[in-house]
Order: structure tokens, then sequence, then C-alpha cells
């Protein structure tokens, strides 16, 4: 189910099976794999791939450009594997050119923030 309260950009994919709660930003470049749950009020700005069966709670800012000084807006990704959870306030960025252009999350695990 998606909320109607969300914003999901029309060059997003997201696959059958998907929560998606109220006040969420999906934005381009975005593809959410089967089984994946995103609470309130989550942003997921661009060129991110997520796995299967993902759970990201409130607030979480998925996707945003990376925090270096160099990034001059080249075309980076964020590539999250499957069967992890983010927890509240988790901020996740999308990889640098001169570091091989993406970030990689595997498979089965726990992030937080402010732990």
């Amino acid at each position: 189910m998606i909320s109607p309260h969300s914003e999901i950009d029309p060059k997003a994919e997201i696959d059958e099976g998907v929560t998606i709660g109220p006040w969420c930003i999906i934005g381009p470049n975005v593809q959410v794999g089967a089984g994946t749950v995103i609470e309130s009020h989550v942003v997921i700005r661009t060129n991110t791939r997520i796995g299967k069966n993902n759970r990201f709670f409130q607030f979480c800012s998925v996707g945003e450009d990376p925090a270096d000084k160099k990034f001059e807006g080249e075309d980076t990704w964020l590539e999250i594997g499957d069967d992890n959870v983010f927890r509240e306030g988790v901020t996740l960025h999308r990889g640098t050119g001169a570091g091989g252009g993406s970030t990689r999350i595997g498979n089965n695990n726990l992030m937080m923030a402010y732990g």
C-alpha cells in the first residue's frame, strides 16, 4: 500500500508488495524492491536501488548528495541489498565519483543513528 499523502516521482520503480507510509518523498531513478516497508516522513532522493524486504523507519534521509566538498553533480548511486533495517533518523548518501561512484550496503544489516 502507498499512502495517498506521499509523493512518488513517475520515474521511480516501486515493486509489488511495497508499503509506503504517509508524508514520504520518493524521487526519480529510485527502485524499491518487493516487501520493503517505508515508514512515514522518509525521503529517498534519487539514484537509489533498494533490494527486497528492507525496512526504513521514520525520518530516514536516503540517496542524498555525497557529503564531500569535491562533489560536482556527477552521476552517483546508492545501492542497498536485501533484509536491512534502517532505524529512525538514518542518513545514507550516494557515493562520490572519486570513490567509484557508488555507496554499497549489503544484506542483513541494522543501521542506527543517535544510538
